[in-house]
């Protein structure tokens, strides 16, 4: 029997492993050339492939390592040298994959067995347990999911208590830096020979894709070596202040004091047991405070977890949804950051130098923007999925399509869409915009604002109603005609200028 390891499976501990001393690894070329994927991110995925084929080798593993176009030419090449063998392979997280590569290898005369994806904490047998009879059509909720599987992994508990008492510290998250504050160093990783030779590789294939594709935007681990020096450097550097801070967007800063490992838990070079325990590890012994490491821990085992079983049980549907009928093409800053819009070009910058923004940027300022502008929620997927490192079908499909688009309520009651006055609470970024935040209508006006009331307005029919958006409907009733006249026309300027890359 043989494992075949995916891109997305990279532990040198993944539980398959123990059954046998034979690893299949194929990578896939053709597929990159999909999308135009940030060069960081294609870098990143090659060279961490590589980088564990070669541990593997270390450790006594033979490895069979295939570069082909295609899955299928893999296939063929190593059934070609071993004629009816059996594979073994994790259950891949993308939606119907796991079903594609049984048949390919069906078709070549192997056989297939999937088994437990053990990159997660919890199976699909514990999520389909705990929401019962619930369907899609009921949606889900995170808040009950994390409160349930905090018991059930025994995680930040005082007996069948939350430890402090409370099992959310949010309204402790919000916090915006003062001017004198300064985010801990990022870690960094020196491009080895591998990750070198992947980048020249990279960059030469695919040399139309989107995204800077200098190697000095590949800042991620590499190897499960390196992601635990990213994980030790979080805890004990930049977990203190991650609670305060983690709702806060700085101008000029890229990285405040997030984690920075989520390419490195979406590889599978290191595993979210691992992040958690080492974050709860640092309150018990009071190096990191509580609603610090409970924020983190939230994002791992009732964020992450979460998204992962939804969109299992959401798909397809959810690659098609879009209740709020949203059609229009996305506008070209998202490709060119050419907006004076300060907190949109910041976002748009992050990504395009090294494939990321944290979580703030991605759903309150990228997703909000497209949301209120009315962008077609699947053409914003796949911006979101060509052009981070850490993101996967199973990754940006709920969250983007979900969360942040609203094209279907299986995650949340309400759309997540606010004008420019959330961003200059959270922010500093209104003070050096050139748009005034303050102001709705007329030129320099903030163009979140009219955007914000454009779209309850023309979405009053199925948002009205839902969730807790009532007063925020009722403030929609209290504007005269005069006032939605002019509210209109601003929106209509914005979407005119953001179409022709003047905004």
């Amino acid at each position: 029997m043989t494992v075949w390891l995916l891109g997305d499976q990279l532990s040198p501990a993944a539980r398959p492993l123990e059954r046998t001393d034979h690893v299949l690894m194929i990578e896939a070329h053709g597929f990159a050339e999909r999308l135009p994927y940030h060069p960081a991110k294609l870098t990143l995925v090659f060279s961490a492939m590589r980088h564990c084929r070669d541990a593997l080798r270390d450790r006594g593993y033979e490895v069979t390592y295939i570069e082909a176009e295609t899955f299928g030419d893999g296939l063929d090449e190593y059934f070609a040298a071993a004629p009816g063998d059996s594979l073994l392979m994790m259950e891949p997280a993308s939606h119907g994959a796991g079903a594609r590569f049984e048949e390919l290898v069906a078709a070549r005369g192997g056989s297939l067995t999937r088994v437990e994806n053990d990159r997660f904490l919890t199976s699909p047998e514990t999520f389909d347990e705990w929401a019962g009879d619930r369907t899609v059509d009921d949606g889900f909720r995170q808040e009950r999911w994390y409160r349930f599987v905090r018991r059930e992994l025994d995680v930040l508990m005082d007996g069948d208590e939350p430890a402090g008492g409370e099992w959310n510290y949010d309204d402790q998250n919000r916090e915006t830096p003062d001017e004198e504050w300064s985010p801990p160093p990022v870690p960094t990783f020196e491009p080895d020979a591998i990750t070198k030779e992947a980048h020249d590789w990279v960059t030469e294939r695919y040399d139309d894709h989107w995204g800077d594709d200098s190697l000095a935007a590949m800042v991620w681990p590499t190897t499960a070596e390196e992601a635990r020096s990213a994980l030790d450097h979080f805890v004990a550097t930049r977990l203190p202040e991650f609670g305060d801070y983690q709702d806060a967007l700085v101008d000029g800063e890229w990285a405040l004091s997030h984690s920075l490992l989520s390419s490195s838990l979406n590889l599978g070079l290191l595993h979210p047991r691992e992040a958690v325990d080492a974050a709860v590890e640092a309150y018990e012994t009071g190096d990191a405070p509580l609603n610090s490491v409970e924020g983190f821990v939230r994002q791992l085992i009732g964020w992450r977890e979460f998204m992962r079983h939804v969109y299992r049980r959401a798909m397809p549907e959810l690659n098609e949804a879009n209740q709020l009928d949203q059609t229009r093409e996305l506008p070209p800053l998202y490709w060119d950051g050419g907006t004076d819009m300060n907190c949109l070009s910041e976002a748009v910058s992050h990504v395009h130098e090294r494939g990321y923004a944290h979580h703030i940027e991605r759903l309150m300022v990228l997703s909000n923007f497209a949301l209120v502008y009315g962008a077609d929620p699947h053409e914003l997927n796949r911006w979101f999925h060509l052009g981070f490192v850490d993101a996967y079908h199973w990754v940006t499909t709920p969250n983007v399509v979900g969360m942040g688009s609203f094209a279907t309520d299986v995650l949340s009651s309400k759309p997540y869409a606010s004008s420019g006055n959330y961003i200059n609470k959270m922010s500093d970024f209104c003070s050096n915009c050139p748009y005034a935040v303050s102001r709705t209508t007329g030129e320099g006006a903030c163009p979140f604002n009219a955007l914000y009331w454009d779209f309850l307005k023309e979405k009053e029919e199925t948002l009205r109603g839902t969730g807790r958006m009532g007063l925020m409907y009722s403030h929609v009733d209290n504007k005269d005609d005069e006032e939605w006249r002019e509210i209109r026309e601003r929106a209509s300027e914005v979407r005119e200028q953001a179409r022709e890359g003047e905004l």
